[in-house]
């Protein structure tokens, strides 16, 4: 698993708004990875409405969000449609390839990411590691928010 101070692993992923590049991504600013483990599931939504509320405060800084899972895109769109929408992507990690680069495998399911969130600086060093992260803790969301420059 990277770890803060470490360099994160370069993907690139299908997503519901087309392919997403870290290494694109970063050329514009931070990036804030969120790996879930499934759409519709009521901790991942929270999860990721969570995130959704954030968003304004993270565009604000320059900073770009990119919630991942094992899940397809069709499934993916229907979740985000359930949500009333996303300003950023779901991208698809049906491999989980990625997952594994960033050790956010899901505990006791090899095919699903876990809850794990990873706060990314433009030159590619992580700055933030909550892994595994729960959506109900806030300080674990402050603490990737602060790293991205988001005052809580």
């Amino acid at each position: 698993m990277p770890e803060a101070g470490e360099r994160g692993p370069d993907f690139a992923l299908p997503s519901t708004d087309g392919e997403v590049r870290l290494g694109e991504l970063l050329s514009r600013g931070r990036v804030l990875l969120a790996f879930y483990f499934e759409d519709a599931t009521p901790t991942c939504s929270t999860e990721v409405e969570a995130l959704k509320d954030a968003y304004e405060a993270l565009r604000e800084l320059g900073a770009e969000v990119v919630a991942i899972s094992a899940d397809g895109l069709e499934s993916h769109r229907a979740f985000a449609d359930r949500l009333g929408g996303l300003p950023f992507p779901l991208a698809s990690d049906e491999d989980v390839a990625v997952a594994r680069a960033y050790d956010a495998v899901a505990d006791g399911d090899p095919r699903r990411s876990r809850r794990a969130l990873f706060a990314i600086d433009r030159d590619g060093t992580v700055l933030y590691v909550a892994n595994p992260y729960s959506p109900n803790s806030l300080s674990q969301l402050e603490g990737a928010l602060r790293a991205l420059g988001v005052e809580v």
